[in-house]
C-alpha cells in the first residue's frame, strides 16, 4: 500500500471522526462495543499491539498483497497522550500512518471503517464519500450483537450490513452485500480481536474480504 494513500485515508477517517461518532441513541449498545473509548487506558506504554489485516480480492491479486500486511498500534514514546498506528509488510517494514488521541482509545474501528471505504471505491470506481455516509449511517442502525468467545473468554459480535436496501445497490458492483463484523472482549488488550469486512461472490466463495486479527503483545513491562 503506498504511503500516500494510506495517509490520505487516515486524514479523511479523522476529518470525519465526529460523524462516526454520532449514532442514535437506540443503537448505542452497538455503537458503543465497536468505538468504545478507554480501550488503551490498561495497555501499559511500552507494550505494541501487533495485528496482522489481510485483504482478498481474487480478481485482483496485487491489489490484494498490497494492501495485506501488519499493523504496530504504540505510545508515541514517553507520550502518553498519544497512539500511532503504523502499517506495513512486516513487522521490521511499518510506517507510521496516523497518530491518535490516547484518551480517546483504540483508532483501529476507525481504520477499519475508512480502509473498507476506500478499497471498495477503488474497485467499484464509487464515491468515498457516498460509501462513508453509508458506512457512518449504519452505525445509527440496529444491528446484531451476538455474546461468543474469544480463547475461552467472553466477548461481544457487532453485525453490519451498510448498504442492505441501498437504492443504489445495483451499481455497487457486488458491494451491496457488504458485511461488517467486529469481535470485541476485555480479554484482548486494546479490546479488538477481530475486524472483518465481506463481499460473497454469490458462489459459495468472497469477491472481497478485509480481515484485522489481533496477533498479540510486543516489549514493554
Amino acid at each position: 500500500m503506498k504511503t500516500g494513500l494510506m495517509a490520505a485515508a487516515l486524514a479523511a477517517a479523522l476529518a470525519l471522526a465526529a460523524p462516526f461518532a454520532a449514532p442514535a441513541a437506540e443503537t448505542a449498545a452497538p455503537y458503543a462495543l465497536m468505538f468504545r473509548g478507554g480501550t488503551l487506558d490498561a495497555v501499559p506504554h511500552g507494550k505494541v499491539l501487533t495485528y496482522a489485516r489481510t485483504v482478498v480480492l481474487p480478481a485482483d491479486e496485487g491489489f490484494a498483497s498490497r494492501n495485506s500486511g501488519v499493523l504496530r498500534l504504540a505510545f508515541a514514546g514517553d507520550d502518553a497522550d498519544e497512539v500511532q498506528l503504523g502499517f506495513g509488510p512486516d513487522r521490521d517494514s511499518t510506517h507510521v500512518v496516523g497518530a491518535f488521541p490516547a484518551s480517546v482509545g483504540s483508532p483501529l474501528a476507525m481504520y477499519h471503517m475508512e480502509t473498507v471505504t476506500r478499497d471498495m471505491a477503488q474497485i467499484t470506481g464509487g464515491s468515498q464519500f457516498y460509501i462513508r455516509n453509508r458506512m457512518k449511517d449504519a452505525l445509527s442502525r440496529p444491528a446484531g450483537v451476538e455474546d461468543v468467545e474469544v480463547d475461552g473468554q467472553p466477548a461481544r459480535e457487532v453485525v453490519f450490513r451498510p448498504f442492505e436496501g441501498d437504492p443504489n445497490s445495483a451499481r455497487m458492483a457486488g458491494f451491496a452485500a457488504l458485511e461488517i463484523r467486529a469481535v470485541m472482549s476485555e480479554a484482548v488488550p486494546g479490546w479488538y480481536s477481530r475486524l472483518s469486512a465481506t463481499v460473497p461472490d454469490g458462489q459459495g466463495g468472497v469477491l472481497y474480504s478485509s480481515e484485522i486479527t489481533f496477533e498479540g503483545e510486543e516489549g514493554g513491562q
